[in-house]
């Protein structure tokens, strides 16, 4: 009798372990399954809000040398202060349609998939203003800091210069005057450089022209300069754009710092120095920092696990990527191996909602509402068609969405990277359906968001690690 209560007793004690463990519990803001796999996110309301107040991230690469301060350039931390207003949700969707249209148009048949025939009245660049990050830097002796968005699809580092031959657009910044340091040269138009940069002349000065996507343009001459990255990081001798002639609208950042892998470009001109390597993290909200770093760091980059970076068309100044597959709450999306063939991919800083074939999107929202059927909708906007109202809510159970990338590369989206706050009452899913299936992929930065992403360029691969900042 006591052997068969203790199996009895041995029997119960296993189905309650049992299902302890077929039971997820909720840990540190995941829900987590049998497998350990992260299953959703279970947050506060009120942590998916914006704080009207700075908060500095704490990042575990803070004590690298060649380190700039990323922020929102809308946000409270940004030291663009006309720039604190925040752009319409509508604005910021329509100006991604517009960068995307732009990078479909770089190819007429590319191994993208793209459509053989581009309409003529599609931008020949993209629009600068579709940055949303910035960063400071240094420019010449005595130094000048001066305030750049910064782009991983552009080649050129520009600002604008007195005496603004043409006209200059309100920047937060002083305007550079060149006159007023010991370190600026023009580059001449015999210089190799020039002829690298397919460049005109102006008389004997090597002379840059750049129209974007929405015809603002940037005309000015080439120069070399002192660049200051932090008191112990200078680079001499950096080739920039002195623009003097500006039309259209550039918001009030004082240029741009080009991050493309073209001869041209930061990444290229400092390859002795830097490797070809470059990191960034943006925050998850634009109340906080993240950083842009140069250089490898040993002890960074155990954490980071990378992609191979993709082949792209020969004149393309963006990165490729190669997407495997979607997944939400741990459950693959089906989706038809015509679709993730025809489409390819690339990383973006300028596009900020990840812009996916159709027939993707449709699987990722069918699943989406699928997990979230019990919360409230709201109103569609523009391309955001699924939208919930959580204002009767004090916390909230988000699924989560995890991208597999070649190479065996699994990215579970930070919650930032999931809801897109347009109202203190609605939130959408943060994603977008290109036109066709065969457009371009991309991938936006509010999916990069906590990340830190590493560009490997010389070694031709791009890299993820969690908690890059916060």
């Amino acid at each position: 009798m006591e052997g068969s209560l203790s199996s009895v007793f041995n029997r119960a004690l296993l189905v309650l372990l049992l299902h302890v463990l077929m039971t997820c519990i909720v840990h540190q803001g995941y829900t987590y399954g049998v497998e350990g796999k992260i299953a959703s996110h279970t947050v506060p309301v009120s942590s998916l809000l914006p704080s009207p107040n700075c908060s500095t991230s704490t990042t575990k690469y803070s004590n690298r040398k060649s380190i700039l301060k990323v922020v929102h350039r809308h946000g409270p931390c940004s030291p663009l202060v006309r720039d604190h207003n925040p752009l319409n949700v509508t604005e910021i969707l329509l100006r991604d349609q517009s960068r995307v249209k732009w990078i479909r148009s770089q190819s007429s048949n590319s191994s993208y998939g793209l459509k053989a025939s581009v309409a003529a009245s599609l931008p020949a660049k993209p629009d600068i203003t579709d940055g949303e990050y910035v960063v400071t830097i240094g420019l010449g002796t005595p130094k000048k800091d001066l305030t750049l968005l910064f782009d991983t699809g552009s080649s050129i580092t520009w600002t604008q210069c007195k005496p603004c031959m043409g006209s200059c657009y309100n920047q937060s910044d002083p305007i550079f005057n060149p006159s007023q340091s010991s370190s600026y040269a023009n580059i001449s138009c015999s210089s190799t450089f020039c002829a690298l940069a397919g460049s005109g002349c102006f008389g004997s000065t090597c002379k840059y022209s750049i129209t974007y996507g929405d015809n603002s343009s940037s005309v000015g001459f080439f120069a070399t300069e002192k660049l200051t990255i932090s008191p112990t990081e200078v680079i001499d001798n950096f080739k920039f754009g002195c623009d003097e002639n500006i039309s259209g609208n550039f918001g009030t950042a004082a240029g741009l710092i080009g991050l493309s892998d073209k001869n041209i470009s930061f990444v290229e001109q400092t390859a002795a120095k830097y490797g070809k390597y470059f990191s960034y993290c943006m925050p998850s909200s634009a109340s906080s920092t993240g950083h842009l770093t140069f250089g490898k760091d040993g002890r960074a980059l155990s954490s980071v696990r990378f992609t191979p970076l993709s082949k792209i068309q020969q004149h393309s100044e963006f990165y490729g990527i190669t997407i495997l597959g979607i997944s939400v709450n741990g459950v693959p999306l089906s989706i038809p191996s015509t679709v993730s063939s025809s489409a390819g991919a690339i990383i973006d800083s300028g596009t900020t909602i990840t812009q996916l074939p159709p027939t993707v999107y449709s699987a990722l929202r069918t699943a989406f509402r699928k997990a979230m059927v019990n919360y409230t909708t709201a109103p569609a906007v523009s391309t955001f068609d699924t939208c919930y109202d959580f204002s009767k809510e004090s916390t909230v159970t988000v699924p989560s969405i995890k991208f597999s990338f070649a190479g065996g590369v699994d990215i579970d989206l930070d919650r930032s990277g999931i809801l897109y706050m347009v109202t203190a009452s609605q939130f959408c899913l943060a994603f977008a359906a290109n036109s066709a299936d065969s457009d371009v992929v991309v991938y936006g930065n509010a999916q990069q968001r906590t990340f830190e992403v590493a560009y490997d360029v010389a070694g031709r691969k791009l890299g993820f690690a969690p908690n890059g900042c916060s």
